[in-house]
């Protein structure tokens, strides 16, 4: 019989199970010497043919074939031409399925075993569970774990590990109390399971559990998720107690360790001891680097954390894109955008992915550090922007004056097609309340949940409070506050508080100011505003009144500092300072800029000194404001037409804003400063703001 009869007969014999083994001569690799030799070679005698083909090995041999390729549904077709399939066959069909999550292909297999009379031994019955387990198809798990005839410590840590990477941690503990014998897997699996749901009281129970049984030895994976629960609780005792077994059992050799000890003593407060254990770390990698950086920007020591940064760039390894986007939002919180400028350098050296949020993270500096035109330089350069660019942009655009340029932006965005989250939106509605566009702000605020099927947060509130107080629509402001579907937060009183100052709203005043005073009894800035609108009305009894109800809840006046930052050293100042070593010269220049000032016309805003004193001295305790001593120190300290970048951590006041709009046209000079709500950038005598803020 030739080749092509012999292929016809083996067509038939097969048909009826809609499978044509030969085919497989064609589908799978024809190079392949195996299935040349199983399915080609050359047989006179046609009952030893099939019978050939029927082997078992050799269903095997192509079935693995079929697996390695990832023709996993081809390989099960075949299963069913095996009239009993050994253990070893079905053993290596779930293993493949397991390693490939393929979960209905495992399904067919075991639903095979089943109807073809098989009965899995321990070993496969574990392999199955771990099939399901890791597809996360527990319910079909616990189906098989329970009709298990013979359980082992396999089964018990499959099942246990496989609930607790879910959350199901009660059913978890239910299998786990249920153990007669357990190993270091089951206790680091239950362990781990409490840490990373957010249970860390019930980790170290369990993990002082562990301590105590004669049987337990902890190991590295267990006391790094003992240590996270100590961390999560910001307990530094446990976590040296910890740290004590760590010495005695010799774990601190391990990488692991040490960076979960590092971590643990960095959240529990304890810098300093995170960064010798750091620095004890042989092998540091640049995740330990990344979170060590970061542990000093969150501590607010801002020069060790770019020191740190600085001695990793001279390591050889490289950061990655946490790394910096950390130092980069570092940088935008402390306004340092000289810095951010050279991490923006480095990364143009090495070539940054520019799909990566450390892109992002430059936009957002960039914004809050003012400077929108390298902010839109950086967004150009994104192929496909995702919506934390979009929003850094376009609040980046509100913040710094161009709410025209912050509105235009988002309707781009609606046009890319990307989805506008809670966040763009107060960018969107800060912008409207920068540029008091009420009615344009009303449109956005209702278009969250009717256009875009989002709810309104409690931050959407407040930016629509913000903008109705300012433009003194309090009835309209009052009414939205009584529709609120939550309780307005400190945020929304406060707004509606700088409202009535700006409106002299006394009587709204008050209840805002009632509201803030249950909420944050401590916040110096409700009393001080409460203080201003009194002194506008000059009632000064009312006034005193402010000041004895501080006193006597021991709230301190926040101090109103300004600083400015000229050849890489910064310049601190507070209002009528004298420390500065070249204070005289910036004095001198604050009288001579006085009276050019009131020669162009500038007349001083003491509607609110606090003091009920005499005009004169009215003006000149606004004369030394902490702003105007930094305008004046920029001013004589750098070279004719330099712009300024002036900071302050308090809002500027309404008779600094005039003044520096003067200076800024008297001296030709490019003012920019940034106080607590936004950038305001004075040139030629105008404000970015548009003397709305």
């Amino acid at each position: 019989m030739n080749l092509a009869n012999l292929r016809c007969s083996s067509r038939s014999l097969f048909q009826h199970n809609r499978i044509n083994i030969f085919s497989y001569s064609s589908q799978i690799n024809p190079h392949q010497p195996l299935v040349r030799k199983t399915f080609f070679k050359s047989n006179t005698n046609d009952g030893g043919l099939i019978t050939r083909l029927c082997n078992e090995n050799k269903f095997k041999e192509a079935i693995d074939i079929l697996c390695n390729q990832k023709r996993l549904k081809e390989a099960i077709q075949l299963l069913y031409q095996i009239k009993q399939p050994s253990a070893l066959v079905y053993s290596n069909l779930v293993q493949f399925c397991r390693q490939n999550h393929a979960l209905e292909e495992g399904r067919r297999v075991h639903a095979h075993m089943k109807s073809s009379g098989f009965k899995p031994g321990v070993v496969i019955s574990n392999r199955l569970l771990d099939m399901y387990a890791k597809c996360e198809c527990l319910s079909d798990a616990q189906k098989l774990f329970d009709v298990m005839n013979e359980k082992d410590l396999c089964s018990y840590n499959t099942m246990i590990t496989g609930y607790a990477k879910v959350g199901f941690l009660e059913q978890a503990r239910k299998l786990f109390d249920e153990m007669r014998d357990r190993d270091n897997f089951s206790w680091t699996a239950m362990i781990s399971g409490y840490v990373r749901y957010d249970k860390p009281l019930e980790a170290l129970a369990l993990y002082r559990s562990m301590q105590i049984s004669e049987k337990s030895i902890s190991n590295k994976f267990t006391v790094s998720s003992a240590l996270a629960a100590a961390s999560a609780i910001q307990c530094l005792r446990l976590g040296k107690e910890i740290h004590g077994y760590i010495t005695r059992t010799g774990l601190d050799s391990d990488e692991v360790v040490w960076s979960a000890l590092s971590d643990m003593y960095g959240k529990c407060g304890n810098i300093n001891e995170a960064r010798c254990i750091f620095d004890k770390m042989v092998d540091r990698d640049v995740v330990s680097w990344t979170a060590m950086i970061g542990r000093y920007f969150e501590e607010g020591r801002r020069e060790e954390g770019f020191v740190l940064f600085s001695k990793l760039l001279k390591s050889g390894i490289r950061p990655n894109e946490f790394t910096f986007a950390g130092v980069l939002n570092a940088c935008a919180d402390h306004v340092a955008e000289e810095l951010g400028k050279q991490v923006h350098a480095y990364m143009t050296r090495i070539g940054f992915d520019p799909y990566s949020f450390a892109a992002s993270a430059l936009v957002h500096m960039y914004s809050k550090c003012g400077n929108v035109e390298n902010a839109k330089r950086v967004f150009d350069g994104i192929p496909r922007p995702d919506i934390v660019s979009w929003t850094a942009l376009i609040t980046g655009y509100a913040q710094n004056g161009l709410s025209d340029k912050a509105l235009e932006y988002f309707e781009l965005l609606l046009k890319s097609g990307t989805q506008p989250d809670h966040i763009v939106f107060v960018g969107v509605l800060s912008a409207c309340t920068h540029a008091g566009l009420v009615d344009k702000g009303l449109e956005y605020f209702r278009s969250i949940k009717e256009k875009h099927g989002l709810t309104h947060t409690a931050d959407h509130y407040a930016c629509i409070v913000d903008l109705l107080a300012r433009s003194g629509r309090f009835e309209e402001a009052e009414g939205i506050i009584s529709k609120m579907p939550m309780k307005p937060d400190k945020f929304l009183w406060a707004s509606l508080l700088g409202g009535c100052r700006i409106h002299g709203n006394l009587e709204l005043a008050k209840q805002a100011a009632e509201a803030l005073f249950e909420i944050e009894p401590e916040n110096p800035a409700t009393y001080i505003t409460m203080a201003n609108i009194y002194a506008t009305a000059s009632r000064w009894s009312d006034v005193a009144k402010i000041r004895k109800k501080m006193d006597d809840r021991g709230v301190v006046k926040k101090p109103g500092l300004s600083w400015i930052e000229i050849k890489r050293e910064v310049h601190l100042f507070l209002v009528g300072d004298t420390s500065h070593p070249q204070s005289k010269e910036m004095h001198e220049f604050l009288v001579e800029i006085s009276k050019k000032m009131k020669e162009e016309g500038y007349v001083p805003d003491t509607n609110f000194v606090l003091h009920d004193v005499e005009e004169e001295q009215k003006e000149q305790n606004l004369s030394y404001h902490s702003e105007k001593l930094a305008v004046a120190f920029g001013i004589i300290a750098t070279p004719p037409g330099t712009t300024i970048k002036v900071f302050k951590n308090l809002r500027t006041c309404v008779d600094c804003h005039t003044a520096i709009k003067f200076i800024s046209k008297i001296y030709t000079r490019k003012i920019i400063m940034r106080d607590s709500n936004r950038f305001h950038c004075f040139e030629d005598g105008n404000c970015s703001c548009g003397d709305y803020w």
